[in-house]
């Protein structure tokens, strides 16, 4: 036995609990004696040094052999100490907190504890301490070699071992069904196949990893995908507030951050209101609304987001309640939304226009200036618009209001209220402007329609630019 071991072993005087001091309980028997690390080394868990700048990942090189702190517990009070102590027990991945007695195995159990937190017995808090005293367990610690495999340690600690010092190291990403979406920095592109594998073997039901590059490959701004890690299998199925989705991720966009806004927009619509959603994608608004009762147009320019938003209207059941459209949002406004109008305000209807293209959105909202001609009888009920956008400014709920009253060519700052959605980068803030549609704007003389008609396009929207990524 080393000295360590030796300074720190306290003979147990329990009766059945007695030990010749030389005996040394090991979790792993074959495993040498681990006194490289003290006992409450800050890195306990830090995997070998060897493993630092690995490219392809070797789960053997991980393996080392720590000491952790142990009770010898009566098996029959065993549940209620190990409930007593549950935020002094180990707590690692695929370790068992548990172990048979070498002495009795049958009387006795092993309960391993956290290192980082219990040192010796002064460790125990005065709760812990007194279930101790209650339960008669003897509050002398024991100590027990743990052999630590790859499988032990948490994504952060096997990616912080392996990429180089000084580095940021990333494990976050978005999980899309099967799928981890990860957005990797240049530094980290080496050692992307490793990290793709740890993301694929940290997180069960991960089938798939892939990296966002910057190479723009279609008309419709869609972010190329590499494949990290796994099978290349690009159609998710997901579901959203009790909503079932499938996609090809690849090819269209969907960002699972937004669910809380979605259901929050949708709880604002009522059974008989009608919504028109511009930029749809596969239907995370429009497919909630069909299902509390709303009439839904949608629409999406992205052939291949129109064919999922259809395939998902099926899916859930609403392909009646959804009329789907395949244009640019600003045909879309002068066309089905021009068309379905008049009716709706003589109805008195409540409309809601959805507007989410937060890099893009503020620039479509000029298609509503006389967008009809013959004032509706009553206007207690025009449309309200919820438009997203993004903004770095001080103030972003007074900037995006600015940009839409400009925009507009009428102030809607009295009528409009702005929701915080999230923060996207630093300094820059995704916000949902909601507005009622102000008359002024909506009607007009039939020159200033045709003005409005006839003014030239911003370039091709949609569908994955890189401001774009946050929307839908």
């Amino acid at each position: 036995m080393s000295r360590l071991l030796r300074r720190l072993v306290t003979p147990v005087n329990n009766q059945r609990n007695q030990k010749p001091a030389a005996t040394r309980l090991r979790y792993q028997t074959s495993a040498p004696q681990s006194a490289d690390k003290p006992l409450m080394e800050p890195k306990l868990y830090q995997p070998p040094s060897a493993v630092r700048g690995m490219t392809t990942l070797d789960k053997e090189a991980f393996t080392q052999t720590i000491t952790v702190p142990a009770l010898r517990v009566p098996t029959k009070v065993l549940n209620k100490v190990i409930k007593s102590l549950k935020k002094a027990t180990i707590q690692r991945p695929g370790v068992q907190r548990v172990l048979a007695d070498t002495e009795d195995s049958v009387a006795f159990r092993l309960v391993l504890l956290d290192p980082h937190r219990i040192s010796s017995k002064s460790s125990f808090s005065e709760s812990e301490a007194e279930a101790l005293r209650s339960f008669s367990v003897n509050e002398e610690l024991q100590y027990q070699d743990l052999k630590l495999t790859y499988d032990n340690l948490k994504t952060e600690e096997v990616l912080e071992a392996v990429l180089p010092e000084g580095q940021d190291v990333t494990s976050a990403f978005s999980r899309v069904g099967h799928i981890a979406h990860m957005n990797l920095r240049d530094h980290q592109l080496p050692y992307k196949n490793l990290i793709g594998q740890v993301i694929m073997d940290k997180n069960p039901g991960v089938t798939c990893v892939v990296n966002k590059t910057n190479i723009i490959d279609s008309t419709y701004r869609n972010f190329k995908m590499e494949l990290m890690a796994g099978e290349e299998n690009m159609v998710a199925k997901v579901k959203e507030n009790g909503v079932a989705y499938e996609f090809d991720f690849s090819k269209v966009y969907w960002n699972p951050r937004l669910s809380t806004e979605h259901q929050r927009v949708v709880e604002l619509v009522k059974r008989e209101d009608t919504v028109f959603d511009v930029f749809a994608g596969v239907g995370p608004f429009a497919i909630p609304a069909a299902r509390v009762g709303a009439n839904v147009f949608a629409n999406d320019l992205n052939p291949e987001s129109h064919r999922w938003l259809q395939h998902n209207c099926k899916l859930n059941k609403v392909e009646n309640k959804v009329r789907t459209f395949n244009l640019d949002g600003r045909a879309f406004i002068r066309g089905p939304v021009k068309q379905q109008l008049p009716a709706l305000l003589k109805e008195q209807r409540n409309v809601h226009i959805v507007m989410n293209l937060p890099a893009l959105a503020l620039e479509f909202l000029d298609a509503f200036r006389g967008l009809l001609q013959e004032q509706a009888p009553s206007d207690d009920n025009l449309p309200t618009v919820y438009c997203y956008s993004f903004s770095k400014d001080d103030n972003p709920a007074e900037d995006v209001t600015k940009r839409a009253s400009q925009i507009l060519g009428f102030c809607v700052q009295d009528r409009s209220s702005v929701q915080f959605v999230r923060n996207v980068a630093p300094n820059k803030d995704m916000m949902c402007l909601r507005f009622t549609l102000p008359e002024e704007v909506l009607y007009s003389s039939g020159e200033e329609q045709e003005q409005t008609e006839t003014a030239e396009e911003p370039a091709l929207k949609r569908q994955k630019c890189e401001e774009t990524t946050e929307s839908t």
